[in-house]
């Protein structure tokens, strides 16, 4: 049974792609790498060691697209693709309604053409807006107030609509909290480009030298030290959640919504203070004002997904801590090399035993031949 997982390389997308291929399915990635590494793939295979298939396609380009779906009997899609930063998203608007949204159009299309009706789609917290009281349900109004959290939005209410208009459909949209940690391996984590937007990341690398300090956004918020509070979330257990939820879309004909959060808020600096008792490094940080479109305290109620797919986090901050260190020590510079691969596909057999992402480029086969 093959799953297809767009941005199936990417941070979240790389741990959901190893769940998968632990799982026993049959794993398809198609990702354009303009914010992941082709090295990740190595990285997947030498923790599992198995194989897969990978596509390097924009979901922007229908035509390149519906090659996959031709070419393959897919199964079921697990949605992650697209561009994810509150912070730009305010900045550059046009650019992530167009991506977020004519992209999961045009995979929703052919997935109708070629009768792939089975979707988990990754949404976010961030449809909730500024709640009015914690933990948040999803029966909570939605009211998003950053382009990006309105793009989600959008796209929930599009799924909502394509079921309404045949009920064949099964689509579950995961709507998840703050993902940090990494593999407990050390292989694979959190990788941006640049400075980093999210929190964990950007203290891993003041922890590593790379930057100087840690800017936190928000000191005046209603809460226990001023900071802003999240419900973050081990990449790990986010990851078996969506697995969960995919068995779910396989056995049903439905639409539904979970929060995938662990209920619990931790403030900025209860991380910071948190990462500072696991690793003895002082983490230097300035207090700023908050950003545009920031709320203040955001956590997840996640009994429904408990009881109806059975899934809950499992692993607290002290792991999530861990792990994401781990990672950014065994990987001072992410990923190294940021090379792109230069085809549309590559068979993953001729990824195996590799030791670079030269390597991964070097294999790579022409679009008409298979290894």
């Amino acid at each position: 049974m093959t799953i297809l997982v767009t941005g199936g390389a990417g941070f979240i997308g790389s741990h959901i792609s190893v769940e998968l291929l632990n799982a026993g399915y049959n794993l398809m990635i198609v990702d354009n790498f303009s914010n992941s590494n082709p090295e990740v793939l190595r990285r997947i295979q030498k923790i599992t060691g198995k194989s897969f298939e990978i596509h390097q396609i924009d979901l922007l380009n229908e035509k390149d697209l519906e090659r996959v779906f031709i070419e393959n009997r897919i199964e079921a899609v697990i949605h992650l693709a697209g561009l994810k930063a509150v912070g730009e998203s305010v900045v550059e608007p046009l650019k992530y309604y167009r991506t977020n949204i004519n992209s999961t159009i045009n995979l929703c299309k052919l997935m109708k053409k070629y009768h792939v009706r089975k979707l988990v789609f990754s949404s976010s917290a961030t449809v909730y807006g500024m709640p009015d009281k914690v933990p948040i349900a999803e029966d909570f109004p939605l009211k998003a107030m950053n382009p990006y959290g309105r793009t989600k939005l959008m796209i929930e209410e599009i799924l909502q609509d394509i079921y309404i208009s045949d009920k064949q459909w099964s689509i579950s949209i995961l709507r998840y909290f703050n993902p940090i940690g990494a593999h407990e391996s050390g292989l694979i984590g959190d990788n941006p480009n640049g400075i980093p937007n999210n929190l964990m990341p950007f203290i891993t690398k003041v922890a590593i030298g790379e930057l100087k300090e840690l800017k936190v956004f928000g000191q005046h918020y209603p809460t226990i030290d001023g900071t802003g509070v999240r419900d973050y979330i081990h990449v790990i257990d986010l990851a078996k959640g969506h697995v969960a939820a995919l068995d779910k879309v396989l056995k049903t004909n439905s639409i539904n919504t979970y929060n995938l959060g662990t209920g619990q808020g931790y403030s900025v600096l209860e991380i910071i203070t948190a990462f500072e008792s696991i690793t003895g490094i002082k983490i230097p940080f300035q207090l700023s004002e908050p950003r545009l479109g920031d709320i203040a305290i955001c956590y997840a109620d996640s009994s429904k997904a408990k009881m109806e797919l059975g899934w809950e986090a499992e692993k607290g901050i002290i792991e999530m801590c861990r792990d994401a260190w781990r990672w950014q020590r065994k990987n001072p510079n992410g990923y190294q090399d940021n090379k792109l691969i230069s085809n549309s596909r590559i068979r993953d057999s001729g990824l195996m035993n590799m030791e670079s992402t030269e390597e991964v480029e070097k294999n790579v086969v022409d679009e008409k031949t298979y290894t």
